[in-house]
């Protein structure tokens, strides 16, 4: 197992993940719920599915596009909708 990559996504992944919209409904669940343990397991399942997704879809789409084009592509996608939610929030 190379651990240098798994800390490293480790550490890019905590980062991006702090103040997100993700942690602050899972913040809001826990405030309503009189028990936080279910709302842990929940959010804590729905974000291994979310990235064993994206495992899954990153290696099947790398034996026919390159690393690079899809890091590209993910930044190209990732500023679109950004800029998106700029243009249209409120609306």
């Amino acid at each position: 197992m190379d651990f240098k990559v798994m800390l490293t996504t480790f550490g890019m992944i905590f980062l991006a993940e702090l103040g997100d919209k993700t942690q602050l409904a899972t913040l809001s669940f826990a405030a309503e719920s009189k028990s936080g343990l279910p709302v842990f397991l929940g959010s804590a399942a729905a974000l291994i599915l979310t990235s064993l997704l994206a495992v899954v879809f990153g290696s099947f789409i790398n034996r026919f596009v390159p690393a690079a084009y899809i890091r590209i592509g993910a930044g190209a996608l990732f500023v679109i909708l950004g800029g998106w939610m700029l243009i249209f929030s409120g609306k």
